[in-house]
């Protein structure tokens, strides 16, 4: 009796599969067909060529925005790593109610679209608004012009990001053993040593899980630089958008949405093999 239980509960089913039907439907529809219809346009419009590929890869206006947005998307992950690892750190030095109410501060920039928080950036930083009338206030006469600049679209992007780099750094601390820091202290391991040798190591994943998170993300954001950005250093992004809604060449933005998408894929699978895609998350 027990013998046949055992092989009724060992036999293969087929419920795991048909729960993920759905999911691997909706997959196929919205996210395989359109990517496959995009790498088939890259490859056939205007006509079935390499040429797209050719002026993406060989073409002095595509570098250059590769480059400004390989540069862009790093200088983003240093400055949100720069104030998420303190933030974090204290996060973790408080007490919890007073950690709650920072990282509920923290995330209530999830709470608000993209798009709204952009415009609000440009109220912020426009000639007519608070921080150049404060600058002017504070006895500057000819202050300098901050909207449509490298910086006005960097410091937005910081803001829209930095929640992923801190919520992922602060993951890890938590988990961090107080026993560990003790021993290291009970060991003679000074401040500075004791952050170098022994904490910063152990935070090692939670920062490295930020920083591919913030990164990616920021190489494929449209929205915030086109509005916020300077037209001289364009992303990506926008240079693709740029090229189908004012040229309507569909190949060649497609060209360069396969080579986003393969350098995107080539960081992640650097990654996966040093950490695993599933600690993406912390």
């Amino acid at each position: 009796m027990q013998a046949s239980i055992t092989r009724l509960t060992e036999r293969p089913t087929l419920w795991p599969w048909l729960l993920l039907t759905p999911l691997a439907l909706y997959l196929a529809i919205f996210f395989v067909v359109p990517l496959v219809d995009v790498v088939v346009m890259s490859f056939t419009e205007p006509k079935p060529t390499l040429s797209n590929y050719t002026h993406v890869l060989t073409g002095a206006l595509y570098q250059r925005v590769f480059i400004n947005t390989f540069a862009t998307a790093l200088l983003v992950t240093v400055v949100c790593l720069v104030v998420g690892y303190p933030l974090a750190y204290l996060m973790t030095r408080v007490s919890p109610r007073s950690a709650m109410l920072i990282l509920t501060l923290v995330t209530m920039s999830f709470w608000t679209s993209f798009l709204v928080r952009t415009y609000a950036w440009m109220v912020l930083l426009g000639d007519s608004g608070p921080i150049i009338a404060l600058v002017r206030a504070l006895g500057v006469q000819d202050p300098p012009h901050l909207l449509f600049t490298r910086f006005s679209s960097t410091l937005a992007m910081v803001h829209i990001l930095a929640p992923y780099m801190i919520m992922n750094i602060y993951s890890v601390m938590r988990k961090i053993d107080p026993v560990l820091i003790r021993s290291a202290q009970s060991l003679g391991a000074k401040s500075g040593s004791l952050f170098r040798h022994v904490y910063l190591p152990l935070t090692a994943p939670g920062i490295a899980n930020g920083s591919v998170l913030v990164f990616v993300i920021c190489l494929g954001f449209y929205v915030t630089p086109v509005l916020l950005g300077s037209p001289r250093e364009q992303m990506i992004a926008g240079l693709i958008g740029h090229q189908i809604d004012e040229f309507l060449a569909f190949g060649l933005g497609s060209a360069m949405a396969v080579v986003l998408l393969l350098i995107t894929l080539t960081i992640l699978t650097i990654y996966h093999r040093r950490f695993g895609l599933d600690k993406l998350w912390g």
